[in-house]
């Protein structure tokens, strides 16, 4: 039987890809320097490939290494969740569970969903983290969360999805917008030419852009906004008009402005607000029981039940 590589070499790879330093790699390991560089080695002999390339100045992974790396990550935070799932054994909605969330969703849901979860299970704490789609994903690959609330489509290959509910987008303008008039609000090209955007790296930008059936639209004089907030001053101020979630309008987020908010019509234009964890996830219970609290309190209608899958590779 060929000899496997063991989860300390996948450690020390790991700890050398993320630091791109043998000395800081070797620090957070808490091992020696010349401790990691050898069981690196093993690791690149076991293997038969070359991982990492390395001179005075640089240290590199080479492309195989890069493939191997995000294998590793999984072999390491399915380990982590073995340990996980053996200590916290009859002690369920216990504990602390690392939950990100994307800024999109974060001010107009959490809000509504965590005075339940604290009412009903009063020993479970929720640690909480906001950032971008990508940054969650790859934390969560990395065992530094253990869910992640986010907005589908999106890539999940590999995960565990628990789709929660439809939020459709609606059409902000200024009250006197001729975009808003009329018995039904389409989106023209015309009009849609005239949409603001948030900066890349948000899935609210690509939704938009998916809403609209396009993936060229620019922003007025190239302007791109960080935040909703800022996409609001920007529509507010006559520069453009912006599509925005239903969960927002209806968690006040156009409080204290003058704009308008007006459903599109149908075929109407949405993103699905899903919860995700690592397929291997110790935290089963805890999942299912976030899930149905969310669900119990932002789905309006038997459609916006989407069900749990794992989603396969290239999903």
């Amino acid at each position: 039987m060929a000899a496997l590589p063991s989860l300390r070499q996948l450690r020390y790879f790991a700890a050398v890809a993320q630091e791109l330093n043998f000395t800081r790699a070797a620090e957070v390991c808490f091992v020696g320097q010349s401790t990691l560089s050898a069981g690196l080695k093993e690791l690149e002999d076991v293997l038969g490939v070359r991982l990492v390339e390395r001179d005075r100045q640089n240290v590199a992974i080479t492309p195989i290494g890069l493939e191997i790396l995000e294998r590793a990550k999984i072999i390491l935070a399915s380990s982590q969740d073995l340990v996980e799932y053996a200590s916290a054994s009859g002690q369920s909605m216990a504990g602390t569970v690392r939950l990100g969330v994307i800024p999109t969703i974060a001010p107009f849901l959490l809000p509504n969903v965590l005075p339940d979860i604290r009412a009903h299970y009063p020993e479970l704490k929720i640690a909480l983290r906001e950032d971008l789609t990508a940054n969650l994903l790859a934390r969560l690959a990395d065992h530094q969360l253990d869910f992640a609330l986010i907005a589908l489509p999106y890539d999940t290959s590999g995960l565990l999805v628990k789709e929660l509910f439809i939020d459709e987008f609606w059409l902000v303008a200024g009250a006197n917008d001729p975009a808003l008039k009329g018995k039904e609000i389409h989106l023209p090209t015309k009009m849609a030419e005239r949409l603001l955007l948030l900066e890349e790296g948000h899935c609210l930008r690509d939704h938009t852009m998916q809403a609209c059936k396009r993936s060229d639209i620019r922003n007025v004089d190239g302007m791109e906004a960080t935040s909703l907030l800022t996409l609001l001053q920007m529509v507010e101020s006559g520069m453009g008009i912006a599509l925005l979630p239903e969960m927002a309008i209806k968690g006040g987020l156009l409080n204290g402005t003058t704009l308008l908010a007006r459903p599109l019509a149908p075929p109407t234009p949405n993103r699905v607000i899903a919860l995700v964890a690592r397929a291997s996830t110790a935290h089963l219970e805890e999942f299912q029981a976030l899930a149905e609290s969310i669900e119990l309190r932002f789905k309006s209608s038997p459609r916006t039940s989407r069900g749990t899958r794992k989603s396969l590779p290239g999903a």
